[in-house]
């Protein structure tokens, strides 16, 4: 026998999120895999996309380890995305810059993704992807995220 559940809404969404959420990641993962990208790469440029960041700044943003931060940034400095240099300010700090090239590459990167995008939420027409992003925006406003800056596009 069950136990009747008190004040408890009738649909539950943690599966639905879940499922729309790996939907989400599987089919833009498909979009930067071409373009030699990840996920975490995204992330780092489009916040360097706002302007430059020391090394720690960008470490605390990302919520990454230093350690993995470098290697982070070795991978984009590889392909010539970003730049790093010497704060002239204080020697031991590194400044992370976008490079004209980084900025290119994010611009096609947010058109491939709204493409996914579209894909994913074809179900819903425009205002009803405007009341959605408001309900995700106000359900993590008490976590501090912030996607239109932090990455743009969730």
């Amino acid at each position: 026998m069950s136990l009747p559940v008190i004040n408890q809404p009738a649909h539950r969404t943690a599966a639905l999120l879940d499922y729309l959420a790996r939907r989400m990641r599987l089919r833009a993962e498909s979009a930067l895999a071409p373009l030699g990208l990840r996920s975490r790469h995204l992330v780092a440029l489009t916040v360097l996309r706002e302007g430059g960041s020391t090394q720690q700044a960008l470490s605390a943003t990302l919520q990454i380890d230093r350690t993995n931060l470098v290697g982070l940034l070795n991978e984009l400095e590889a392909d010539k995305l970003i730049e790093r240099r010497r704060s002239s300010e204080d020697r031991r700090r590194h400044i992370v810059e976008l490079t004209a090239a980084g900025a290119d590459l994010l611009a096609n990167v947010e058109v491939a993704l709204a493409a996914v995008e579209d894909e994913v939420l074809g179900g819903l027409d425009d205002e009803q992807r405007e009341t959605l992003y408001s309900l995700l925006q106000q359900a993590t406003s008490d976590h501090a995220v912030n996607c239109p800056r932090a990455i743009d596009e969730c």
